[in-house]
């Protein structure tokens, strides 16, 4: 006598159902929301890129991270808007910056917050890339490698000292993983985690991000030291790279258009594996949902779903707080 016909929708009959059944759980605790420091008070800008995003003062922040861990969220991502920018971005290690205060302010509201710092210079430098300038003997303007790995060593200093729980360098310069590691850890910050950048494409989805940041370079772009969007197998041996230096954790930016990125980094390695929502794929979705194309909460549940399904263990979101309340947090 034959078997019966094993039929795949009997699982998906009901809601409750297919929630038995269901593969990946994407949660809150899933999520890590970006927000961005800027001086002043009662400060509340929001960027025309990217609807619902603000630069905020650090009271703003306050509040913010505060809604956020309320619906769930367990860690937030700081990114900085200076006062002043030079050459060098020295704004960056200032201890009286909006990072650096915001920092000291969310652990006194919350400590149980989990604080993350963005490590780099393009939002302090006055042209806007990630490191210290200098001219070659062929008369082509680049970032200086080493001289900016010093650079970053401060600004990471600077949010430790502040009571940043992680500092994550997105610089993409060789080499600062150890660097940022051997200053932390001779400054008495060895519990301080260092989450990489390590696979971060040159990519143009960061183009609302710029606006928020005002980091976008005056001159030239930032291909000749984030990666090639086409290469997958250099993003595997930058990650190798960053663990062998004492990365904690290693991180894949963007995330929507490099699943298969974040798929091969989690088989590769046994930290936890993050993935960065950026900025053009959240204005892609709330455009999109305006128009009237889509049931924006919906692409949205469904994107972050496909990144945590991919591998990612923490997903950077400026959906983060949305995406809470709708999964219940």
């Amino acid at each position: 006598m034959p078997y019966p016909e094993r039929r795949p929708r009997r699982l998906r009959t009901t809601e409750t159902m297919r929630r038995m059944v269901r593969e990946t759980q994407l949660t809150p605790s899933d999520l890590v929301l970006p927000l961005f420091a800027m001086p002043g008070k009662d400060q509340r800008n929001e960027v025309g890129s990217m609807p619902g995003v603000f630069q905020l003062s650090v009271d703003q922040i306050v509040r913010d991270a505060r809604e956020a861990h309320d619906a769930g969220v367990p860690a937030v991502i700081l990114f900085g808007l200076p006062e002043h920018k030079d050459g060098e971005g020295s704004s960056g290690w200032d201890p009286e910056g909006p990072v650096a205060r915001s920092v000291a302010a969310l652990k006194d509201a919350m400590p149980e917050l989990v604080v993350i710092t963005d490590v780099c210079m393009c939002e302090y430098t006055d042209h806007g890339h990630c490191g210290k300038l200098v001219r070659t003997r062929s008369g082509r303007v680049e970032v200086d490698n080493d001289a900016t790995l010093e650079l970053l060593c401060k600004e990471a200093l600077c949010h430790a000292r502040a009571g940043a729980d992680i500092v994550a360098p997105s610089d993409m310069m060789d080499g600062r993983i150890g660097a940022i590691r051997d200053a932390l850890d001779g400054d008495g910050f060895s519990e301080v985690a260092i989450l990489s950048y390590a696979a971060k494409y040159a990519s143009a989805f960061y183009g609302p991000f710029r606006d928020a940041a005002d980091s976008a370079p005056k001159e030239g772009d930032r291909r000749g030291y984030q990666m090639d969007p086409a290469n997958a197998r250099e993003a595997l041996a930058e990650v190798e790279l960053d663990l062998d230096e004492g990365a904690d954790m290693v991180m894949v930016k963007p995330a929507l258009s490099y699943l298969d990125i974040i798929t091969k980094v989690r088989e590769l390695s046994d930290v936890p594996v993050a993935a960065y929502n950026v900025s053009g794929e959240y204005s892609m979705v709330k455009a999109a949902a305006a128009a009237g194309c889509i049931d924006g909460t919906r692409v949205m549940l469904e994107i972050l779903t496909s990144i945590k399904r991919a591998g990612a263990d923490l997903i950077l979101s400026y959906h983060a707080t949305e995406a809470a309340r709708a999964l219940g947090g």
